[in-house]
């Protein structure tokens, strides 16, 4: 079943998963356990904010926040301590700078 998956990810290009993110309050209303770092050699994941829906394409680290929960292609909730997270990221200010450090929780986001 993994192989499968893989080979799937694989041959499919990654622009077709979009990073729609919504912020939920409680963690078991959550995809993912999310906690942002204060160092960016410290990330699994460098996150740029993207302004637009249609800059935040494949999964490279673009994430648009939206306001609605149906809108969203995943649904993170910020924990406080480290130990408790999925994926530790990093944001950053400029776009080319995204990208995993991770890349064996990339699957986290698919």
């Amino acid at each position: 079943m993994k192989k499968l998956l893989l080979v799937l990810l694989l041959v499919f290009p990654t622009f077709i998963f979009s990073q729609k993110i919504f912020v939920v309050d409680r963690e078991y209303n959550s995809d993912l356990k999310v906690f942002v770092v204060d160092r960016e050699y410290n990330s699994d994941l460098k996150v740029f904010k993207a302004e637009r829906e249609y800059n935040a394409k494949g999964n490279k680290g673009l994430w648009f926040f939206v306001d609605r929960e149906y809108n969203s292609d995943k649904k993170v909730f910020f924990v406080n301590r480290e130990y408790n997270s999925d994926l530790k990221i990093f944001f950053v200010d400029r776009k080319y700078n995204s990208g995993w450090k991770n890349v064996s929780k990339k699957h986290l986001l698919y």
